[in-house]
């Protein structure tokens, strides 16, 4: 069960979603117990209430892994990681606006970029209370305690630089950085620092990664569509240029992503080989 919920007006700006995955599972028949987690252009904030820590692997082939913990800061990423899915799980978190980071946690989301950082490190003792309260059992009251925790420590947050919100206006428009950098009235130097200190990504990059979100949900909206349709309908040149970026974020190919039909666009089940080793996929395809 996944229990979302709209968000508070007064936090619109800066936390995309709040949710909560209830403690149960549906029963695995095919041995599945990692899945790839695709960047979303987001931060996130979790707060796992069952037993069972994060656990995170290196690569699809790394045997053991590493925990991360129980209260977990991901950082705004343009690549795939790989997680343990083999427990059930019960957790409440939020996919947060990457503007937020110096706020919330202490440092500009760049410092976070590309990585899992422990809450604990983060908020001290806190981290371990909010978790404590988080521990009751109705989702509703769950989400209602966490936008609660966000809202107070949120109020004194301050507006996106101007340059940063106009260039996030005209991204969505499929402006170019060039262009913006004219609009916007910075050297390119200062406009990429004001932009990765408050969104975590390289304007270039974060632009590379909204046209793969469009092509994820584009390939959702239209599983029959040909690959020269989905490529040039999400913003991309050709169709190897298509194929590399898609591996490039998501680790697999276009045709691969397809046929493993995950049942949430950015988390795809990681299926085992005969032999029993997870399947890396194939460096590029169809």
């Amino acid at each position: 069960m996944v229990l979302t919920r709209p968000r508070n007006p007064a936090l619109r700006p800066f936390v995309q979603s709040l949710w909560a995955v209830g403690p149960t599972r549906t029963s695995r028949t095919d041995h599945i117990t990692r899945e790839r987690v695709l960047p979303t252009g987001a931060m996130h904030l979790v707060f796992r209430l069952s037993d069972h820590p994060l656990r995170l692997f290196e690569t699809i082939e790394d045997p053991v892994g590493h925990s991360m913990g129980h209260a977990i800061v991901g950082g705004v990423r343009a690549a795939f990681y790989v997680r343990d899915i083999s427990e059930p799980v019960h957790s409440v978190g939020a996919q947060l606006h990457p503007s937020v980071s110096t706020v919330l946690f202490g440092a500009p989301a760049q410092d976070f970029a590309g990585r899992h950082t422990s809450l604990d490190d983060l908020w001290g003792a806190s981290a371990a209370e909010v978790r404590e309260r988080l521990q009751v059992d109705n989702p509703e009251r769950q989400l209602e305690i966490l936008e609660s925790v966000l809202a107070d420590r949120l109020s004194q947050m301050r507006p996106l630089h101007p340059a940063v919100r106009h260039a996030l206006e005209r991204f969505s428009a499929n402006a170019s950085v060039h262009d913006i950098v004219r609009e916007v009235g910075w050297s390119h130097r200062r406009f990429i620092e004001l932009f990765r200190n408050a969104m975590g990504l390289t304007p270039k990059l974060y632009t590379r990664l909204l046209r793969f979100r469009r092509t994820i949900r584009r390939i959702a909206a239209g599983p029959e569509s040909s690959w020269v349709d989905v490529a040039l309908e999400s913003g991309y040149s050709d169709q190897p240029h298509f194929n590399r970026e898609f591996h490039e974020f998501a680790g697999i190919t276009p045709g691969e992503y397809r046929a493993l039909t995950p049942p949430h666009a950015h988390h795809v089940p990681v299926r085992p080989t005969p032999g029993g080793a997870p399947r890396t996929g194939r460096p590029a395809g169809r």
